[in-house]
């Protein structure tokens, strides 16, 4: 499942006209704030924000679509018919609307409004660590101060590479909750400073990974 990510509005522009304002999988065409420009390649993966690498969804394909370009690839080619979604479109977007103001509030109170991300559990309706958290700090030291590839780290970890890039950019060890833009102290346990966090997200830039 893709998260939603700002391009600018003059390459989305381009690639909603090209696309014929209309999903490339379903082919719903409607008002525009339920269609959305997926990125084919991530961005975390080092896809770029470019009109080949783009392609306009409606929100709920796109919200459905995976996250792997490859697994990406044979989700388009499975073409199903916009009208069928019509009614859950309606009574999705109903939730969607309540279920992110409870959301909301929840972030601004400092608690997660995801799962809980490696390293933590959830107990009490709230992030707690694991007996394995200290593993956290572990990941990003290496990476900060070892020549080892993500490959490899990743690897060592059991994690995928995307998976790993995520861990390594994610908030939440620094004790924030983030929803919706907006960055909120957290009730939990931070697992890493700021200065390795800044850090790693430096050495991330310069090889490639994030831009500024």
């Amino acid at each position: 499942m893709s998260g939603k990510i700002i391009i600018s509005s003059k390459i989305k522009s381009e690639v909603l006209s090209r696309d014929g304002f209309r999903c490339q999988k379903c082919n719903f065409s409607g008002m525009s704030d339920e269609l959305e420009v997926h990125h084919v390649k991530l961005k975390v993966d080092g896809g770029e924000d470019n009109i080949n690498n783009l392609i306009t969804l409606c929100s709920i394909c796109h919200h459905y679509s995976p996250d792997e370009e490859a697994e990406f690839e044979e989700y388009l080619k499975e073409k199903i018919d916009g009208t069928v979604l019509d009614t859950f479109r309606k009574s999705h977007k109903s939730i969607s609307k309540r279920t992110k103001k409870g959301m909301s509030i929840i972030s601004k109170k400092g608690n997660v409004v995801t799962r809980a991300p490696w390293g933590y559990k959830i107990e009490n309706k709230k992030l707690a660590p694991t007996e394995h958290s200290y593993q956290v700090q572990e990941v990003f030291q290496e990476f900060l101060n070892q020549n080892i590839s993500l490959t490899k780290l990743a690897k060592k970890y059991g994690f995928s590479v995307n998976g790993l890039k995520k861990i390594l950019s994610n908030q939440t060890y620094l004790g924030k909750v983030k929803f919706d833009k907006q960055i909120h102290q957290g009730s939990h346990q931070a697992l890493i400073s700021s200065t390795l966090f800044n850090h790693v997200q430096n050495k991330l830039e310069k090889i490639g990974i994030k831009k500024k």
